[in-house]
């Protein structure tokens, strides 16, 4: 009986659009203005900082992927270089992630959609996007892709209109009421680091979660056509779009109006399209965030969807989620992914929103716990495959100084994380999800892990 197998239906644009969408969250729109408050114009520094690590964690990653086309996930790497029960962990783990991220964005449409409809309830644009998006996601992986390409495609147009209107501005010396735009303002108010260190250093806490979600075109890789060409172009293209969408923004955001100018309770973006005179900036803003919730809640289903495909192919999910549809759609684990979700949206409401803010923190500290998994992956890799390293086209620059660096700064960011009050606490809270999911993986079925192994062995001879 032939395998079944996801259908290779995303193109190279939707690949280049999903990297873009990645790397661009709501966090830039809402999120900038406290960041800039909190460190001032070091937030570029921190950006940066930032950026570079991620590229050097998805060229670790995209090398994995491309060193055996069979792989679907990250998770199926996890598993060859640092067994079945990483790869358990890792699994659940990253779909924990984006069930909280979906949560998180699912209550975001609701407060959005109000902005204009003040009197609908909440729950009820979250549970029509929730549907819409499913029966979108059930169709084929190609209206995922151009779901998405549209979706990271008007926030690129937001962005670039602002760098645009910014840069017009600075030119004409346009008047404020925080007096003129100019690039002296980013350094003339108390310099780079007015706050000091401290501000820079709890920066990184809300940067690093900017980035959340890189790694989702890793994820990509088994319904790609022609992943050797298209994967290794969208994270070469990532530090570009760093340097264009998050630090070209900044700078001109920072231009505009000096850092201290910034209300930090408020969009910078529509700071900037107010004083230029586009009286309907806050309307525009609050479609560009609905939009990118939407797109974060899509990505979501996607990749637990294909998160519980992967675990259960492996045996460590109920083997019915590895079934695909006519379409090649993995539909029970879409399913199965959007009730969970579902579930995670009615808790919100009941649940104090002090609970609401710890399940999102953990999810911040698991997501960091995914990227050290897929470094150490990669240390694997390059010490027991030489053979598969040597041949392999798309290396991480600067091994094993690369994933050194990148372990560092990961345990940085925890620490990081321990320093601030409200983000604290997940630290302690996150190892119970671990050893719940060690306990989960210890009562499993030890006969389908050996029947899998035994599997993999006749499939390599």
């Amino acid at each position: 009986m032939q395998e079944e197998k996801l259908e290779r239906g995303l193109k190279n644009r939707h690949v280049q659009l999903i990297a873009i969408g990645g790397a661009i969250g709501t966090g830039l729109f809402l999120g900038a203005g406290k960041s800039i408050h909190l460190a001032g114009p070091s937030i570029l520094f921190a950006y940066l900082i930032t950026g570079v690590i991620c590229f050097l964690i998805m060229r670790a990653l995209g090398e994995l992927l491309l060193s055996n086309l069979n792989y679907h996930s990250f998770v199926d790497f996890v598993r060859d270089y640092l067994g079945d029960m990483a790869a358990f962990v890792t699994g659940w783990t990253y779909w924990f992630c984006w069930v909280s991220i979906a949560m998180a964005d699912l209550t975001a449409v609701g407060l959005y959609t109000q902005y204009w409809f003040p009197s609908v309830p909440q729950w009820m644009p979250g549970l029509i996007a929730l549907v819409i998006l499913l029966f979108m996601n059930l169709a084929t992986v190609k209206l995922f892709g151009e779901m998405e390409f549209w979706f990271a495609l008007i926030k690129v147009i937001a962005i670039l209109g602002l760098i645009v209107i910014g840069i017009f501005m600075i030119i004409k010396g346009f008047s404020t009421n925080s007096g003129e735009a100019s690039f002296t303002n980013i350094w003339g108010h108390g310099g780079m680091f007015p706050n000091g260190i401290n501000g820079f250093i709890l920066s990184f806490q809300m940067v690093v979660f900017a980035f959340v979600g890189i790694e989702l075109v890793g994820l990509t890789a088994g319904e790609t056509k022609d992943p050797e060409k298209v994967i290794p172009k969208a994270i070469n293209s990532i530090p570009i779009r760093i340097i264009i969408f998050y630090i070209g923004a900044l700078i001109v955001i920072m231009s505009v109006y000096p850092w201290n100018a910034i209300i930090p309770t408020e969009s910078p973006f529509v700071q900037v399209f107010v004083a230029v005179g586009i009286a309907a900036a806050a309307g525009i803003v609050n479609f560009v965030v609905l939009t990118s919730a939407a797109s974060a809640c899509n990505s979501a289903i996607f990749s637990t969807s294909r998160m519980v495909y992967s675990l259960a192919k492996d045996k460590n999910a109920p083997v019915p989620f590895a079934k695909l549809n006519a379409r090649k759609v993995p539909s029970n684990a879409l399913f199965f992914s959007t009730i969970v979700i579902l579930v995670s949206v009615v808790l919100n409401y009941v649940m104090p929103e002090g609970v609401f803010t710890l399940i999102t923190s953990i999810s911040t500290v698991c997501f960091i716990f995914i990227w050290g998994i897929t470094v150490i992956s990669h240390l694997k890799y390059r010490k027991t495959r030489p053979d598969l390293a040597k041949v392999n086209k798309f290396k991480l620059p600067l091994y094993p100084f690369s994933n050194y660096l990148i372990l560092a700064f990961l345990s940085f960011v925890l620490v990081v994380l321990g320093l601030a009050e409200d983000t604290r606490v997940s630290l302690f809270v996150t190892p119970v999800w671990f050893i719940l999911l060690l306990v989960i993986y210890k009562m499993k079925p030890k006969a389908n892990h050996v029947d899998q192994v035994n599997q993999e062995k006749v499939a390599g001879n």
